[in-house]
């Protein structure tokens, strides 16, 4: 392994987190837990079995000549029935617990040689270095497990942003614009790294079909990269179709010329203050809309007019507030934009100053 690679490993990998886990009932019942890892920029989640716990520990317990830094949790035999009992959810919590220390052990451990052995790597899915040491272009590659575990995770990704561009509408719905347009960005955001996964997955097939695969097996994957550009074809539909939407719910709105003559009407009839005791009031005045009608149509025309002089104040309150909300939303999201811009910063300061010690380190041994 190069000296770019190692420094590499140890800086791609900042924490690590088993928070949940669950059963799946194919092709046999068993327990897999959910492998949450952050790098500099993205997080990426693995799912593993604990007999694939076991298999790593005894690759690297073999590779290095010595057992990782923390001990794996002992094995238990569960019930995947219907009638589990509490102390089978009190197993599954504590192996949860002892394989999240079990990892974090590897991935901070002073000793390098277990976190940037290459079994560790491609158990977490890490991504390799861009460039190797001939300068040649190197890039991520797939096991036929961890193909389907990528699989798996964009699935559960394109099911979140079909449920942001929901909520999104029902937020846009109670006209909470911020709410809407943050629902709206993340969603966008999440489409946009699912279609370049999906591009790598299918990209990832190939290589595997060439280095050996059934016929059946690969039309059985094939058929799982169509269904997820498909998917990925039908959110980017649902985001052109609500805003085109958006457009036409705008368009209904009072124009500038009605919002200009209804302002004028109003200060046209505004009156002047003042006592009137004792002043002959003009008599009012007879118009073709009011000449054929009776008292009782006059009233009920007095109503109309009020009750539409009514609809379009409202419509312009709803435009000022529409028009403050989205100012409050765009502050929002450039205020979101900078703490990004900060925290790629402090990640990339951070991984120059690994870098620096490393190369201290080694020009030490050296």
């Amino acid at each position: 392994m190069s000296t770019a690679d190692c420094s590499y490993t140890m800086a791609i990998i900042q924490s690590i987190h088993i928070r949940s886990h669950e059963i799946r009932t194919e092709p046999k019942p068993h327990t897999v837990y959910k492998i949450e890892v952050q790098g500099p920029v993205r997080s990426w989640p693995v799912w593993k079995r604990y007999s694939e716990f076991v298999d790593l520990d005894s690759e690297l317990t073999k590779a290095t000549g010595e057992a990782p830094p923390a001990p794996l949790p002992p094995k238990h035999a569960f019930s995947f029935s219907f009638r589990r009992t509490l102390n089978d959810e009190k197993l599954l919590e504590e192996r949860r617990s002892g394989l999240e220390t079990y990892l974090r052990a590897i991935v901070s451990a002073k000793d390098p040689k277990w976190r940037d052995n290459i079994s560790f790597r491609e158990f977490l899915n890490a991504p390799r270095a861009h460039t190797t040491a001939g300068g040649e272009s190197a890039t991520s590659q797939f096991t036929m497990s961890s193909w389907l575990d990528e699989q798996a995770d964009l699935m559960t990704m394109a099911r979140d942003i079909r449920a942001d561009l929901n909520k999104r509408d029902a937020l846009s719905d109670r006209n909470d614009v911020q709410g809407a347009h943050t629902a709206g960005v993340s969603a966008k955001r999440k489409l946009s790294a699912l279609v370049l996964r999906v591009g790598a997955l299918a990209k990832g097939l190939a290589d595997l079909a060439l280095n050996g695969m059934s016929q059946g097996e690969l039309q059985r994957r094939s058929d799982m990269v169509a269904r997820l550009q498909d998917d990925c074809e039908k959110l980017g539909k649902m985001v052109v179709a609500a805003r085109q939407t958006s457009r036409g719910t705008e368009r209904v709105l009072p124009s500038a010329t009605d919002r200009e003559k209804l302002l004028n009407e109003a200060a046209s009839s505004r009156k002047p203050f003042g006592r009137a005791f004792g002043q002959r009031q003009p008599p009012p005045q007879e118009t073709a809309e009011t000449r054929p009608l009776d008292e009782q149509g006059l009233l009920q025309l007095q109503n109309t007019q009020m009750e539409r002089q009514d609809e379009q104040l409202a419509q312009l309150s709803a435009i000022l507030r529409r028009q403050n909300q989205i100012g409050v939303a765009i502050g929002s999201e450039i205020s979101q934009q900078i703490e990004m811009l900060d925290q790629l910063s402090t990640d990339l300061d951070s991984t120059g100053a690994k870098l620096t010690n490393a190369r201290k380190q080694l020009n030490r041994l050296g």
